[in-house]
């Protein structure tokens, strides 16, 4: 299996052969009285007489229900036929998002349950399988629009959009599928590269110990070109290693196996796990051989500086909302930001779509990943919190285009961090268990102000005055003193236990301009335009205010479309271009 075959399924990362999309028509119904487990719904879908489309939540247009009111309760159901299996076959129902606690029914039986709105999570209905040829999956969802303890990023908690918030995504928003799995499987992969003795190192983990003589063979290519590959003998539930490309003659020319935004390479994985007596199991994957560091003054990628240009991607739709309308549209995105002459996209309060990663490794855009907040700080949003970003870095760390974590962003959910000893704790413990599930990538604590850990220093500035944003970020001393006497949002940039010097600045939120909203409209931006030349010029000045200062290693526009009532894009909702996409570009990369 290519590289191009993976673009269709649900991960790209992780891909078995003949998997079965069960997106599509469900039957949906609202609970709003919390009948359903009375009434036991999960005995009898044909009460839920309302039709919706998935992967479409709701509240969207393109689900058919278009219903944006609270509802805290979902159930979906639909029928499916099992597909042939071999004799210890086990057959997966999984899930690439639900938001936000899910239980799970297959012919009457509870398969599982599962709590976090934007990470996958699968279960085995093998067992609960009745002897029908036609068998039934049943999900009810728990979403309370009100709870602000529970991660949920840009989701507003009112009836309609305001400020910076946008209609709420609820339910069954990802891909569901099913794959006929061996009863012993291979559960996770992670690759790593290690630039020092040029090696890729893996860990590899199984569903249960493993019999004696089982066997897990790697195999990787690039462009039909072998690598080096190896056979594991497989004692317990895990093996870890490396495998030397040395023995590789494309390693004596690093440009082509490395990947960059330029040779966006990719290498093609196999894995192989093979036991007596047993089914073989096949996965999948593909990994790019890169390094990000940073040193007192820049970003660097692959040992080379690297300028970052980074644009604000929200990854919202007005017909889908938070779920791409098409998978060609996610493909689409990438191509417009690399268009607008960005090297990469800060996604923002959202855990994107791993076909989204997959287009931007193929293409060479560089993004930074972000966990959505909470609202509010408590033991119970941080313990939230914590989990579903655990499980967030766990699927996503395998993308070379990924080069930056950002677990918090503007103290969001720890409101008093700059205060409080307990909330910086929150902050510095996401940071350390961020790089201790992936020591590859800087790290970014708390984006924007009131820093307690970070590896990158990012300031949001929104200064409307091209001159001021200029002379904030011109000298050394100028930056110094902005540290001390600049407080975006009333806050400080920096906490006591935080050290800036020797860190790379970059100003990872600024711009805002809103073009021309109509007399009346509620809008949202930074400062309004009312043409194309004033919305050109004005994006000009402030761009060039940053790229002007060698103290600084990139930045962020905000944003890249406009989304609900925020009309500060460089594009329209419909991804229509405000200004000549070229001279946007030429400023861009000015």
């Amino acid at each position: 299996m290519l590289i191009d075959d993976l673009a269709s399924a649900p991960n790209p990362q992780f891909v078995r052969p003949n998997w079965i999309d069960l997106t599509g028509t469900w039957n949906f119904a609202f609970d709003d009285a919390n009948a359903g487990i009375r009434e036991r719904w999960f005995d009898a879908p044909e009460r839920l007489t309302e039709r919706i489309q998935l992967p479409y939540p709701p509240e969207s247009r393109l689900s058919g229900i278009h219903d944006t009111g609270y509802h805290t309760r979902l159930w979906y159901a639909r029928t499916f036929e099992a597909p042939m299996m071999r004799s210890n076959d086990r057959l997966r129902l999984c899930f690439g998002a639900v938001d936000y606690e899910a239980t799970v029914w297959v012919d009457g039986s509870v398969a599982g349950s599962h709590a976090g709105g934007h990470t996958p999570f699968s279960f085995d209905i093998t067992d609960a399988l009745r002897s029908d040829s036609e068998h039934t999956i049943v999900v009810r969802v728990h979403d309370d629009p009100l709870d602000i303890e529970q991660p949920r990023g840009k989701q507003d908690w009112r009836a309609a959009p305001h400020g910076i918030w946008y209609y709420r995504t609820s339910g069954i928003w990802q891909p569901v599928w099913l794959e006929v799995v061996p009863e012993n499987r291979i559960t996770l992969l992670h690759w790593s590269f290690d630039a020092s003795t040029w090696s890729i190192n893996y860990e590899i983990d199984l569903e249960y110990p493993s019999a004696a003589g089982t066997e897990l063979v790697i195999e990787f290519e690039q462009e039909d070109h072998p690598f080096p590959g190896v056979r594991i003998a497989v004692a317990g539930r895990s093996v870890a290693g490396s495998v030397s490309l040395l023995g590789s003659r494309r390693v004596m020319d690093p440009g082509a196996a490395l990947w960059s935004p330029e040779r966006p390479n990719l290498i093609g994985a196999r894995v192989t796990l093979s036991a007596p007596n047993a089914i073989d199991d096949v996965v999948y994957s593909y990994l790019g051989l890169r390094t990000v560091d940073t040193t007192s003054r820049r970003v660097l990628l692959n040992g080379q500086p690297r300028y970052l240009r980074l644009v604000l991607e929200q990854g919202y739709w007005p017909e889908s909302q938070l779920v791409a309308p098409s998978p060609e549209a996610l493909e689409r995105e990438v191509e417009l930001i690399l268009a607008l002459g960005f090297n990469g996209a800060r996604i923002h309060q959202k855990i994107e779509d791993p076909r989204f990663h997959y287009w931007a490794d193929r293409k060479g855009l560089l993004l930074w990943g972000e966990m959505p907040s909470p609202f509010t700080y408590s033991d119970l949003g941080i313990s939230r919190h914590a989990k579903e970003w655990e499980e967030a870095v766990m699927r996503d760390r395998n993308h070379p285009s990924i080069v930056a974590w950002v677990p918090f962003n503007e103290s969001w959910g720890v409101n008093e961090v700059g205060r409080s000893r307990e909330q910086q704790h929150a902050v510095a413990s996401a940071y350390h268990r961020t790089h201790q599930l992936d020591g590859t990538r800087p790290v970014i604590g708390n984006d924007g102000w009131e820093h307690v850990e970070a590896d990158i220093f990012t300031i949001h500035d929104y200064s409307w005055d091209a001159e001021l944003l200029r002379r904030r970020y011109q000298s050394a001393g100028d930056l110094v003193s902005t540290i001390e006497t600049f407080f975006p949002g009333s806050r400080s940039l920096v906490t006591e236990r935080f050290r800036h010097e020797h860190k790379p600045v970059i100003v990872s939120e600024y711009g805002g301009v809103s073009f021309a909203p109509s007399e009346g409209e509620e809008w949202y931006g930074y400062g309004k335009v009312g043409t194309t030349e004033e919305y050109v010029a004005k994006y000009r000045e402030l761009t060039t205010a940053l790229t002007s200062s060698e103290h600084l290693c990139g930045f962020c526009y905000t944003q890249l479309t406009d989304t609900e009532q925020e009309t500060n894009g460089l594009l329209d909702e419909n991804r229509q271009p405000k200004a000549p996409i070229e001279l946007l570009r030429e400023i861009t990369m000015s």
